[in-house]
């Protein structure tokens, strides 16, 4: 009998990703917003009754990052209440629950990249409700697969590329923040690598627990939108805006409701080293991503 997998968040950017990866697994059922509503512990409830999942995939959450300062309740709901409520159903029912956090569960003052085992801190309300969704996965006892991921991206969905793409069809200029550090990664890189690690946790070749899953190497916004432009334009996209007229600035003259870590990078050599798997550079994404985005 085929396992049952259960994948919540199917319309997001890594949910659409996990559509495509999710059924070398087993029998998938895909969740959005408009099939249950994730808030509603009743209704999470009878949804988890009726599929009997074997394998929970939680790609839902709340990332609206500024948002989330004046809509705290929701937030925590989504990004606390229903890991909790899913890890309490894996407890009891010894299914796999494997779930997406964030780089935004660091205060960004440590010098290097951050390592699974080192302290959170978060700045804003976003961060602090996914750090209560991982504690309360942790509390549960249940088995899972807690994977940090940072600044992601897709053709689809909102996001950084998306947004500097469509303001460079109009705009000649733009400056970006260039004192906060990343990886920014792909959608479609966090589904493969995913799907490996779950099918190496299945078969008992791995151990769940906390693991740090971005793309490698490192490079600030600025230097993400500097490279992000120049290969567009390399690639025959219509834009206004050169590489060379994004100017850099300090994150302090572009404020934000919501505070981020200056650093967001993460260590993903336990991550390589568990699942043996080379993530790839976050360079390598960003081209794939340009090539399949359709021209307007």
């Amino acid at each position: 009998m085929k396992r049952q997998i259960l994948l919540l968040g199917m319309h997001g950017q890594v949910g659409r990703e996990l559509q495509r990866t999710l059924p070398l697994l087993g029998d998938m059922h895909a969740v959005g917003r408009a099939d249950c509503d994730l808030a509603d512990a009743e209704a999470v409830g009878r949804l988890l009754q009726a599929v009997k999942p074997d394998i929970i995939v939680n790609a839902a959450a709340f990332t609206a990052v500024d948002r989330a300062e004046t809509e705290i309740e929701t937030a925590f709901a989504i990004n606390a209440g229903l890991p909790e409520i899913l890890a309490a159903h894996c407890a009891a029912s010894g299914a796999l629950l494997v779930h997406y956090s964030t780089d935004y569960v660091f205060d960004g003052s440590k010098q290097g990249p951050y390592l699974e085992s080192d302290s959170t801190g978060p700045l804003s309300q976003y961060g602090l409700s996914k750090a209560a969704g991982e504690t309360a996965i942790g509390q549960s006892g249940c088995r899972h697969l807690l994977l940090r991921t940072s600044w992601v991206y897709s053709v689809h969905g909102s996001n950084f590329a998306r947004t500097i793409l469509n303001l460079a069809r109009s705009r000649d200029a733009l400056s970006i923040v260039a004192n906060q550090y990343g990886a920014p990664t792909s959608a479609d890189t966090i589904a493969i690598a995913s799907t490996h690690a779950i099918h190496d946790l299945i078969r008992g070749r791995a151990d769940g627990g906390i693991y740090h899953l971005t793309a490698a190497g490192e490079t600030s916004w600025h230097g993400y939108a500097r490279f992000l432009i120049g290969q567009a334009l390399q690639l025959g996209m219509p834009l206004q805006l050169a590489p060379e007229n994004i100017s850099a600035i300090p994150a302090s003259e572009y404020p934000l409701p919501a505070k981020r870590p200056c650093n967001s990078r993460l260590s993903i050599q336990k991550f390589q080293n568990t699942f043996d798997l080379v993530l790839p550079d976050w360079r390598s994404g960003i081209i794939r991503m340009l090539q399949e985005t359709p021209t307007p």
